[in-house]
């Protein structure tokens, strides 16, 4: 099997990610969430060149992939399911939920390192949210994470039919949860116990520092609640709140070339991971408000 999967891998998840991508887009039209502020045309243009560069590069410094990278793992006995005898199914679930885990922790990390959080900004950058920006990362930062999950899978000895499971349904659920898409509340609901859904991993797109340093999952939503960082709502709520980063509004600072450059031109902000937990204005308004409301009451008791 392992042999097949390798072969066939490419043309699996190729397959996979426009049966996906076509999908989302289409349900974007049906059931679009929020008006988009900027020009679709152009957005995607350029968030489709920036997925086009990644895949090249990529090929370019994996030309084996992480599957490739599973396979020869694999045939050298490295990594823990090589050393540990378990059975093929535990070592497929176990792999996919632990790379999951890698992959959330990775991207906490992105924000909280300086010098990754300004390769990161790309994907904040966009001032719309929609299918297109889940593929949407600087090229610098697809090849830090993919040596990062090389390095996981070489420890773990994952099977490739996890590694194949666990890249399939990861890129495609980076699609579904940046979809445009308005899904009922109660199925949201449902939803957000088993996998990250749009209206979940929105709130990690706000403008609003305290909300941008939550919701980090892709895939699982698991991880945000056990570790805290779980959002259930934005303040503003969906129609109301900004999309991207403050100290970057100008449409024409997201075009192809500028994104590429972006790390190394244009200011990180007040995105400091320790600011999940700084309140907004209106929090801090509404609390100097009820504070003040206890001081009129308690000066009308001290005055009786």
């Amino acid at each position: 099997m392992s042999d097949w999967i390798v072969e066939h891998a490419a043309y699996i998840r190729l397959g996979a990610f426009v049966g996906i991508f076509s999908t989302m887009a289409l349900l974007e039209i049906a059931r679009e969430r929020r008006e988009l502020e900027t020009s679709k045309s152009s957005r995607w243009a350029t968030n489709v060149g920036i997925i086009v560069t990644d895949s090249l590069l990529l090929r370019l410094v994996f030309p084996m992939g992480a599957i490739g990278v599973g396979y020869a793992a694999n045939d050298l006995g490295w990594g823990l399911f090589n050393v540990v005898s378990a059975p093929y199914w535990l070592a497929v679930v176990a792999s996919f939920v632990l790379l999951d885990f890698v992959v959330w922790l990775q991207h906490v990390v992105f924000h909280a390192v300086p010098a990754l959080w300004k390769l990161h900004m790309m994907h904040h950058a966009d001032l719309d949210f929609d299918v297109t920006t889940g593929t949407r990362f600087h090229p610098l930062e697809m090849v830090i994470s993919m040596g990062i999950k090389a390095a996981a899978i070489l420890l773990l000895g994952a099977p490739v039919l996890g590694i194949l499971l666990f890249e399939v349904l990861l890129n495609g659920t980076s699609m579904f949860n940046h979809a445009n898409l308005d899904i009922p509340e109660p199925v949201d609901r449902g939803l957000r116990l088993v996998v990250v859904t749009p209206d979940m991993h929105r709130v990690h797109h706000s403008a609003e520092p305290k909300e941008t340093n939550t919701n980090f999952g892709f895939n699982l939503p698991w991880w945000d609640y056990l570790f805290g960082t779980y959002r259930d709502q934005p303040e503003e709520g969906h129609q109301g709140m900004t999309i991207g980063l403050k100290q970057l509004r100008d449409p024409e600072k997201n075009t192809y070339l500028h994104l590429l450059m972006l790390p190394f031109v244009d200011p990180a902000g007040d995105y400091d991971i320790s600011r999940r937990d700084v309140e907004s204005p209106s929090e801090q308004a509404e609390r100097e408000s009820k504070g003040d409301e206890r001081d009129e009451l308690s000066g009308a008791k001290h005055e009786a």
